[in-house]
């Protein structure tokens, strides 16, 4: 019988069984001062199959996108609300970058120690080249809450927004640009 989803707050207790870069999100998150709370959950790979952790984080995951340009040599991280339409014409105008199309699995590896499925703010800790530029939806910079999983499709987690923009990434030296979607 499946384990009951639950609202945790922090980190897990143990985390033997973890993915190191799983483990190295709640690392970054604690070592910030970061209050958080956590679900642990079967995978779940789309937006779409979020729906009852959402519920219970009280907030929406947002979609992350990895994308490139068509030479691959530009990478980006879009974030943005899970219910809204990706239109590739819309943000291309909005960056200067035409042919935008989604990442390829070895880059997304590469670059964010991440895999399809569990792309995640968070993997930009892994992205020490910063090779990738982060784009967020004025959308989701508007909620008080953000959610994300922690490098991994296993466990989701919320924390405050003005965390993610005023703590987190200029710890990992990440700027951002804002689009509208």
């Amino acid at each position: 019988m499946p384990e009951i989803m639950k609202l945790e707050k922090g980190r897990p207790r143990d985390c033997s069984g973890r993915l190191a870069k799983e483990v190295r999100a709640y690392d970054l998150l604690d070592r910030l001062g970061i209050a958080y709370e956590r679900v642990d959950h079967e995978p779940l790979a789309t937006i779409e199959a979020c729906t009852q952790v959402d519920a219970l984080l009280g907030t929406h995951i947002c979609k992350n996108l990895f994308l490139c340009n068509a030479q691959h040599t530009r990478f980006y991280l879009l974030l943005m609300p899970g219910d809204k339409k990706f239109r590739t014409a819309v943000l291309s105008r909005q960056i200067g970058s035409a042919r935008l199309s989604f990442a390829d699995e070895a880059h997304m590896l590469e670059f964010l120690d991440l895999t399809p499925g569990s792309v995640s703010v968070l993997g930009l800790m892994n992205d020490v080249g910063h090779h990738v530029q982060l784009l967020i939806d004025r959308d989701v910079l508007r909620e008080r809450w953000f959610a994300c999983h922690p490098c991994i499709n296993t466990s989701s987690l919320r924390f405050a927004t003005e965390d993610l923009t005023g703590k987190i990434l200029p710890a990992l030296r990440v700027t951002f640009v804002t689009v509208e979607l």
